[in-house]
């Protein structure tokens, strides 16, 4: 019975059993998610995928473009529906904000993947 079953993570005992979504070690009472253990560690923030306002997939290197205008502090003019950006970088920012770039006469700056399009 415990032959297709993985052994306990950190007693090594070979006595596991699932409980549910668990699995369980008795002897040390360990309880872990199997899928987390086999599959997390394969690359958990490489599956991430983030698309633009119409769907495409975005990566690293890509050239978007804002569809809408952005009002930006201490900007009287802002970003202008249309402005091309060159070379993105995707990061987990803050608030939504999962684009990392640089636009010519604003300088760095964080945008959202929902108000840019691939170029």
């Amino acid at each position: 019975m415990s032959d297709n079953l993985p052994p306990c993570p950190k007693c090594s005992s070979e006595y596991t059993y699932e409980m549910n979504a668990l699995m369980v070690c008795p002897e040390c009472g360990h309880e872990w998610v199997p899928a987390a253990s086999a599959d997390g560690d394969a690359g958990g923030p490489a599956e991430r995928v983030v698309k633009d306002a119409v769907g495409n997939v975005l990566s690293d290197g890509d050239s978007v473009t804002v569809v809408k205008a952005l009002k930006v502090k201490g900007s009287p003019s802002g970003i202008k529906a249309g402005t091309k950006v060159r070379n993105i970088r995707l990061i987990d920012g803050v608030d939504g904000h999962d684009i990392d770039c640089r636009i010519e006469g604003f300088g760095a700056m964080q945008l959202k993947s929902s108000v840019v399009k691939k170029a």
